[in-house]
């Protein structure tokens, strides 16, 4: 069931209430070594799908062309995705779909916030819902929960129990030709327990740009975005009504003080660990018809980022990638504190040294064990993408080898700690890994 935002936000403000367990605290964390995984040396899976460590295995919850409860099939391009506890023994998670107008459709019918209009079939993009028994792990419904957007990559979970889904996409009806009869690049809500399509509404308010990420701060209710451009920026979002963002409210950029630009490409501009105070700058014109959010807030003071990506709430901290930023361009990982009472406090928590330690971080989760795991996303002709930890004292380590040619996304955890829930990209895959997590 959904919990009402307002009495959440009245009765906690401090925590997530019964979602995912996202404490990022040392206890319990395990230290990576010398030799490699902590967790011990990954072992070769005969079905060629995913190495994980000794104790670890996966089962395949859902496939690409799968028939769903709906008729459809289940789509391809598998992005970010969060779990949510139901109640009564259910888990819902709900799972992005990467798809262009040109990409795999798989919807029979469906209410759309926009159509392809020559054929009026809803554009691919958006969310399929997996209704699993949280003992069993038992798949009891899939359905599609979100159609009529396009690329839909990453997004966040909410403190009432939803699903914000992000278009990674800014084409305009102009740029389209007129095939399409809506502007694109919004966020949209898709509530955890809603059975079929939800009205795509966009949140316009939460601006037009080139969304990937999202995280609400459950003290405050503000939400945090991440932007997937070379020269992006970090946004906040502070809701007139805390809990419900239809209702509009204030979009602003990340000022860092001393840092104009965190990239660390050709200059170290930011040392590791090294802390700064962050302010915050308010834009206007949020839609942008220009898609230039990210050079307005930058030409105001904002710090750039190299692709911001992958973003996760823990306790009273946020962590977030940009996936090619650091003088080896293979990636970052920065943390902000909020802060009621001043400046937020920004660092580089984590900046690559090389490729063989990690490559090109996206989609990012703050463990129950208090390491971050993040989904590497290196492209080109061949990849070879792990699961990468990286625990508190900012020392990454292989969780899991893909051995797909594809990325691992979306990676989350059930409500007890006892099973991370990732997608395999392309083809489609979404697969429960249990095995011995630290407590």
């Amino acid at each position: 069931m959904q919990t009402d935002r307002r009495k959440f936000f009245a009765l906690t403000g401090t925590a997530f209430g019964g979602l995912l367990v996202t404490g990022c605290t040392s206890s319990g964390t395990i230290l990576a070594s010398a030799a490699g995984s902590p967790f011990g040396a990954l072992q070769p899976d005969p079905a060629g799908v995913l190495d994980l460590p000794p104790g670890f295995s996966y089962r395949v919850l859902s496939r690409l062309g799968d028939v769903m409860s709906d008729g459809d099939t289940v789509p391809d391009d598998a992005d970010g995705m969060g779990c949510f506890d139901l109640g009564n023994g259910k888990l819902a998670l709900v799972r992005n779909h990467e798809l262009m107008p040109d990409g795999e459709n798989g919807i029979a019918a469906s209410p759309a916030f926009d159509t392809i209009q020559r054929s009026l079939i809803a554009l691919p993009g958006g969310t399929t819902t997996i209704v699993l028994d949280a003992e069993t792990l038992e798949v009891e419904q899939q359905y599609r929960s979100l159609a009529g957007t396009i690329r839909n990559c990453a997004g966040g979970i909410t403190p009432w129990n939803s699903w914000l889904s992000c278009e990674e996409n800014t084409v305009t009806v102009e740029e389209a030709g007129g095939r399409i009869n809506q502007n694109h690049g919004y966020v949209f809500e898709v509530p955890a327990d809603h059975v079929g399509l939800v009205d795509p509404v966009p949140l316009r308010a939460m601006g037009r740009f080139n969304h990937e990420a999202a995280c609400v701060d459950p003290a405050s209710g503000i939400v945090y975005m991440t932007e997937d451009r070379p020269d992006s920026v970090f946004y906040r979002f502070i809701p007139s009504v805390p809990g419900d963002l239809a209702q509009g409210g204030t979009l602003q950029a990340l000022v860092i003080d001393g840092v104009s630009d965190t990239r660390n490409h050709g200059s170290a501009a930011m040392a590791v660990g090294q802390p700064h105070a962050g302010t915050w700058v308010t834009l206007d014109d949020v839609e942008a018809p220009e898609d230039d959010l990210r050079t307005r807030g930058a030409a105001m003071g904002a710090a750039l980022f190299a692709r911001g990506e992958g973003l996760w709430m823990g306790d009273g901290e946020m962590y977030f990638t940009a996936t090619s930023g650091g003088a080896a361009e293979e990636g970052q990982i920065f943390r902000l504190r909020p802060n009621a009472d001043g400046p937020d406090a920004i660092d580089l928590f984590y900046e690559s040294p090389a490729a063989s330690e990690y490559s090109f971080g996206d989609n990012i989760v703050v463990t129950p064990f208090g390491d971050l795991l993040v989904c590497e996303d290196q492209y080109g002709a061949t990849v070879d993408n792990y699961l990468r930890g990286v625990t508190p004292a900012g020392e990454a380590y292989p969780f899991a080898r893909i051995r797909l040619q594809t990325e691992p996304a979306g990676a989350c955890f059930s409500p007890d700690g006892q099973t991370m829930f990732v997608n395999m990209y392309s083809p489609t895959m979404t697969l429960a890994i249990t095995g011995p997590w630290p407590t």
